[in-house]
C-alpha cells in the first residue's frame, strides 16, 4: 500500500517539473557568425543558414531568423528565457550590407489596462440602452431630424 502512495505521489510530482522549448530557428553559432557583410550574398546566406523565418513587410532586403526558448513549471504561462532574433539586411546588389542580432533586451511587456475601452460618451442605464432609439427612425426609412429629450 505505502509502494502505492509513493508511486502516485511521484506521479502528480512530475508533473510540476520545468518544462524547456525551444521556437523558431536553431542558431547554429559558428554558421551565424561565418556571415559577413561584403563578403556573403542571398545564395550563400540560403545555403548556410537557410529561408529566414521572415522578411521585411515593405522591403525584402531585411531577413530574419528568430530563435526563442521559452520555460514554464508546472501549468504556469511559458515564458521567454532566451530569445536571438537575427537581422540580415541586403543591399541594391544582394550583398549583405549588414548583420545585426538582438536578444530579450528589445522585447515588450504589454499589459492591457483593463476589460473595457475608456468611451468618451457617458454610460447608458439598462432601460435608456433599451428604449434609447425609440422614436428616432420613421417608417420608410428616413431619420427624424428633432433630437431627442
Amino acid at each position: 500500500m505505502a509502494a502505492l502512495a509513493i508511486i502516485g505521489a511521484a506521479s502528480l510530482l512530475g508533473g510540476c517539473g520545468q518544462t524547456r522549448d525551444t521556437q523558431g530557428y536553431r542558431m547554429d553559432e559558428s554558421l551565424v557568425s561565418a556571415i559577413q557583410p561584403g563578403v556573403d550574398n542571398r545564395d550563400s546566406v540560403i545555403s548556410s543558414l537557410g529561408r529566414p523565418n521572415f522578411m521585411g513587410q515593405f522591403d525584402q532586403r531585411d531577413w530574419y531568423y528568430v530563435s526563442r526558448v521559452t520555460q514554464n513549471l508546472g501549468f504556469q504561462k511559458p515564458r521567454p528565457k532566451d530569445q536571438t532574433v537575427l537581422h540580415i539586411r541586403f543591399d541594391e546588389a544582394g550583398n549583405v550590407a549588414s548583420v545585426q542580432r538582438t536578444g530579450l533586451d528589445r522585447v515588450a511587456s504589454i499589459t492591457p489596462s483593463g476589460d473595457e475601452t475608456p468611451t468618451v460618451k457617458p454610460k447608458k442605464g439598462f432601460f435608456e440602452e433599451l428604449f434609447g432609439n425609440t422614436g428616432t427612425a420613421l417608417p420608410g426609412g428616413s431619420q427624424n431630424t428633432t433630437p431627442n429629450p
